[in-house]
């Protein structure tokens, strides 16, 4: 803990300046018209201004404005309404209050693409964290969202201290519920909780964050699903307090608003937002809120690298945060799939390269899958089969345990079977969810992720758009599926997607149908104990990071999606 000060004579209830919780409405629909496609280099990957067909009628519509990739998640099923999270993009919408996750109960929805969050060598990127500290009702959440707007960079998380009040006993709601309990003591806060999840927010990993009520002052059942990102905003009242917290912070920002200004907007808030009396908030703001602001809260305000006066209203203060932070963005940024193509030229086939051993049926196979004269119906029917030999190959390489049978005629038979019956298949969409199929025949009852990766048209970076995952994902050994695998880039992202969610480096095997070198290199050297397996490798990618010679695009092919001549 920082250096504690005498306890003040008792508290209130914390800032919220501005709420970021919500429900949308799953019956409105979109205003924007969904974009024309892109052909991405990994041979079906997408621009963010068109998802695949067959996700767009996957879960319930947002009001307006969402991005463009948001069309993945509209149409149909009215099911359960979606709720808001933190996180923010400039892809989404101007408005930071516009959110880039939309989570239900079973799956994830990005609305906008979230970019690598780590190197060529699958280390993350440390994301640059920043602490916004406070009286109540200073003006904390809305210096927050300028920062956002001005920052105008793809993935930013906010995580407000609001989040972590300890859960109440009986009697302490019974203080809560006659303004007697003291909410901006630090004893208040469950700190433990809040340092383990910024700091797995750093570590780019996943959360999920308590959603607090400030009306019943509990904790609800849900939770809101969160992620590190390029920078990170933390922002509450006693921000500075905990020493663990203060030491993950890069930049420490202290907002000074006039205490008759700050009392004016806690009564207006928490007068019309949380239906409190008058009496009420006067009575908590002189017996507990004015002391702790006293004791704990300006006090730190010594570890603060930046003070800045009157809050949200001081753009100059905000602009050069925004400027700083660039900085610091600029010395840690690079050009994943870039790097990719030039790295590992001329070097030797990784041991952990599992390919399907070539045999006549095999080659005959890919010479009808590889042929641009090949009708549709038999470019599906061939790429099926050849889809079926290689996963059942991959099971192959599965660890099995000796198992002894009685046969019907009595005897004892000496066998084999699988280690595990924690089997999971997850397909890089679209593509991906071509060998769906195959797992399912010979895996019974097997689970199925999805993981959508898009091209980003301007920077030809991968994005993260869409992830649906079981949420013991951890327990399982993953078959991760794509058809082709060029720079490898989708591929690494989707793996590290895995491995923030628990997953073991050594329980993930990637199959794919046609891998480059160049992508098989790139996937070893970042993931060593990652088995790859694919039925062909193509010796090199050209200037657009296209397999060379190459199979086309698997997913135009086989969708039928390819454009027309006339086009």
């Amino acid at each position: 803990m920082a250096a504690r000060f005498p306890d003040p004579p008792s508290s209130a209830s914390s800032d919220s300046d501005e709420s970021y919780e919500g429900t949308k409405d799953a019956s409105k629909k979109p205003s924007k018209k969904i974009g024309k496609k892109h052909r991405g280099p990994e041979g079906d990957r997408l621009t963010p201004t068109r998802p695949p067909d067959h996700l767009q009628n996957e879960s319930s519509a947002s009001p307006p404005p969402l991005a463009p990739a948001a069309a993945a998640a509209l149409l149909k099923s009215p099911r359960s309404r979606r709720q808001r999270t933190v996180s923010h993009s400039q892809q989404s919408s101007n408005k930071t209050s516009t959110e880039s996750i939309l989570r239900s109960y079973t799956r994830t929805i990005y609305t906008a693409g979230r970019p690598p969050w780590y190197n060529c060598a699958g280390q993350q990127v440390e994301p640059f964290v920043i602490g916004i500290c406070g009286g109540s009702a200073s003006g904390k959440t809305t210096v927050a969202a300028k920062i956002i707007e001005s920052l105008d960079v793809p993935w930013v998380t906010l995580l407000s201290m609001d989040s972590f009040y300890k859960v109440l006993t009986e009697k302490q709601h019974e203080l809560a519920e006659n303004n007697e309990y003291n909410f901006d003591h630090p004893d208040a806060f469950d700190f433990e909780l809040l340092a383990e999840t910024l700091q797995k927010l750093k570590e780019c990993k996943k959360v999920e964050v308590p959603v607090y009520n400030f009306v019943t002052h509990s904790r609800e059942s849900r939770t809101k699903t969160m992620y590190g990102a390029n920078v990170i905003i933390f922002e509450g009242i006693l921000t500075f307090y905990n020493a663990k917290v203060l030491k993950m912070l890069d930049m420490k920002i202290f907002v000074d608003t006039d205490s008759d200004i700050r009392l004016a907007r806690r009564l207006k808030r928490d007068i019309s937002i949380r239906g409190r009396d008058l009496e009420g908030v006067l009575k908590q703001y002189q017996k507990y809120v004015k002391p702790a602001f006293e004791y704990y809260i300006l006090p730190s305000m010594v570890h603060a690298d930046i003070i800045i006066p009157r809050g949200g209203e001081n753009t100059v203060a905000i602009s050069l945060v925004v400027q700083h932070v660039h900085t610091q963005l600029q010395l840690r940024g690079f050009k994943l799939r870039e790097q990719l193509a030039h790295s590992y030229c001329g070097q030797p086939l990784p041991d952990n390269l599992y390919p399907l051993p070539s045999t006549p049926q095999v080659k005959g196979l890919h010479t009808f899958i590889r042929n641009m004269d090949t009708p549709r119906d038999e470019f599906i029917f061939y790429s099926k089969r050849l889809i079926r030999l290689t996963i059942e190959y991959a099971l192959s390489l599965l660890p099995f345990k000796q198992v002894t049978v009685e046969t019907p005629q009595g005897i004892n038979y000496s066998g084999k079977r699988l280690s595990s019956t924690k089997i999971c298949g997850v397909s890089i969409l679209r593509a991906g969810e071509t060998m769906e199929q195959a797992v399912c025949d010979v895996c019974k009852d097997i689970r199925i992720g999805k993981i959508l990766i898009q091209t980003n048209f301007d920077t030809g970076e991968p994005e993260l758009f869409y992830l649906r995952l079981p949420k013991d994902i951890k327990d399982y050994r993953v078959i991760l599926m794509d058809a082709t695998v060029a720079t490898g880039a989708a591929a690494m992202m989707a793996i590290r997607v895995l491995l923030d969610h628990e997953v073991k480096e050594e329980n993930i095997m990637i199959v794919s149908l046609l891998m480059a070198e160049i992508g098989i290199h790139s996937i070893a050297y970042a993931f060593p104990q990652v088995k790859i397996v694919t039925s062909a490798v193509d010796p090199e990618i050209n200037e657009k990071f296209y397999v060379m010679p190459g199979i086309g695009n698997f997913g135009d092919r086989y969708f039928g999606t390819e454009p027309s001549l006339e086009q």
